[in-house]
């Protein structure tokens, strides 16, 4: 499993969302540079976009969840074309973003 995973729960539907392209991005001065992208599995996590023993290194970090595609697929509508979450890393220990996901809302925390 990488440093940094993610999750995705469709609360609408009480199932994983998977299919969702998700985008890692990390903050170099004024601008965001892409590091890694990932489709959600059929568990709606992504495990494995980084090698195992790759630590990114402490800085702001952004995850963009590519939410309205996801809904697209579905022919369901939603308010949000997509969903960016900002964190932080500061040490080499386990990162866990999930995304709590219906057609009108969303919340995210570290998760373990």
């Amino acid at each position: 499993m990488s440093q940094l995973t993610t999750h995705i729960l469709d609360t609408t539907q009480g199932k994983p969302a998977a299919g969702v392209q998700i985008v890692l991005y990390q903050q170099q001065g004024t601008e965001w540079k892409e590091i890694v992208r990932g489709i959600t599995n059929h568990d709606g996590r992504i495990t494995d976009w980084l090698p195992k023993e790759e630590v990114l290194p402490a800085g702001l970090y952004k995850l963009k969840f590519e939410t309205g595609d996801y809904y697209k697929q579905l022919m369901i509508s939603s308010f949000y074309p997509f969903v960016e979450v900002v964190f932080s890393i500061t040490d080499r220990s386990h990162y866990h973003v999930p995304l709590l996901l219906n057609p009108f809302g969303y919340s995210t925390y570290r998760g373990s």
